[in-house]
């Protein structure tokens, strides 16, 4: 039996459906069988935008379910990560729970995975034989240091990405020690440029009517992340130090407290911008200097351009600092915590904060999709749904009836 496609128009018709006959990824089937972020991120992406993703969780439970914050017994990561997605449970273990996902997998687009590598063909579903079942398959592997390589089979996650991609160590203060960010960056960036290897992968097939495998190293896509660093070493030797939140290849750049103890955020990575703050502040007379010129020669400079802009901020409120920045054309931001974000009315007027009604909370906020489209939009729909969700619905379709799904819930196997 196939596996009929959710009807994604009826969740959310206000949101999702527009006259071009549905979300812009309808018709889309992804499973979703990779653990915390990186993998399940991109497969979150599509889900925004249309697709049927088809969340796949051992039994006992994902491990994004007992990451951060929780509401009682309610996991808040999970219900933002698994946004949008079918919920089944399947353990990819045992012949049979192996045997179930071939079936999927026949009916699918796309497979997202993160096993070490090697996991998926101990287990009979590399991609040789799911291919062999569906040629227009295509696989999405993620891993820390990708399928080959001396370090392929180390555990891997975005924080030893954040590590060897030179992120943490161009980041903390001069002299200090290097800093990991706080939440996972690397994840993220991974998990974007997953959504557009999907993307391509799928634009690919339709030119030669087969899928792919897509290896994609959260490594990789870290480096990638820090732009030019490879390139300017190579021509230059310089390797960069980490500088706090000066940047060497501007200033004034930073971070500003203003006299009601507020902090906003500065840079002038255009020129003109640098010359307008100058006079913005009544400091023409650095313009003229020659080490103006550029933004390298600035750089040199910071303490003293940093002593000029902070002590005219520092002397002013939030509120005066911003509108006169805004006034002379200069950029300028305040620097805000989630409580602010939620206030600002530039964010209220995108509508980048949406509520999200949920049975298990009533109903929470969140951050909305990423970007518009016009005649397509995205939407979330629901958030992250109780283990299993929708098991009678994904295995019923496969012909798995009621009695045999009680007795493979019963020995563990979904």
């Amino acid at each position: 039996m196939t596996m009929p496609d959710i009807d994604i128009d009826d969740a959310a018709p206000s949101a999702a459906s527009d006259t071009l006959g549905g979300p812009a990824l309808k018709g889309i089937r992804i499973i979703d069988a990779a653990t915390l972020f990186a993998g399940p991120l991109a497969a979150t992406m599509m889900a925004d935008y249309g697709a049927d993703v088809i969340k796949v969780e051992h039994p006992g439970g994902d491990p994004a379910r007992k990451y951060g914050a929780r509401r009682g017994q309610v996991a808040l990561w999970w219900k933002v990560l698994a946004r949008n997605k079918r919920a089944v449970t399947l353990n990819l273990g045992t012949p049979e729970g192996q045997r179930i996902f071939r079936e999927m997998a026949a009916e699918a687009d796309v497979v997202v995975e993160n096993f070490r590598p090697g996991t998926l063909e101990r287990w009979g579903l590399g991609y040789d034989v799911l291919s062999a079942i569906n040629p227009k398959l295509i696989l999405v592997r993620v891993t820390g240091f990708g399928q080959f390589g001396p370090y392929s089979r180390r555990p891997g996650f975005g924080t030893l990405a954040e590590a060897m991609s030179g992120l943490a160590a161009i980041t903390g203060e001069p002299g200090g020690p290097p800093l990991l960010p706080s939440f996972p960056l690397a994840d993220t960036v991974a998990g974007l440029t997953a959504s557009f290897a999907i993307m391509t992968a799928l634009w690919a097939r339709r030119r030669t009517g087969r899928g792919q495998v897509v290896d994609l190293a959260i490594i990789e896509t870290m480096l990638a992340a820090m732009g030019a660093q490879v390139t300017s070493y190579d021509q230059t030797g310089k390797i960069p130090e980490r500088t706090g939140n000066r940047s060497p290849n501007n200033a004034p750049r930073g971070v500003y407290r203003t006299a009601d103890g507020k902090w906003v955020a500065m840079s002038t990575s255009a020129h003109s911008v640098a010359e307008r703050v100058m006079r913005l502040i009544g400091r023409e007379d650095l313009i003229s200097k020659p080490w103006f010129a550029t933004g390298e020669s600035r750089a040199r400079h910071a303490d003293e351009l940093d002593a000029a802009v902070g002590g005219w901020i520092g002397a002013r409120p939030r509120d005066e600092v911003i509108a006169a920045f805004e006034r002379a054309e200069a950029a300028i931001a305040p620097v805000y915590d989630v409580a602010d974000v939620q206030d600002d009315p530039q964010y209220a007027a995108l509508g980048s904060v949406v509520t999200v009604e949920d049975a298990e909370l009533g109903s929470f906020k969140t951050h909305n999709v990423p970007f518009r489209l016009s005649d397509t939009p995205g939407a979330i729909r629901w958030g992250g749904l109780p283990r299993g969700a929708h098991n009678e619905e994904v295995f019923g379709a496969l012909g798995i009836e009621p009695q045999e799904l009680a007795q493979l819930t019963e020995r563990g196997i979904v």
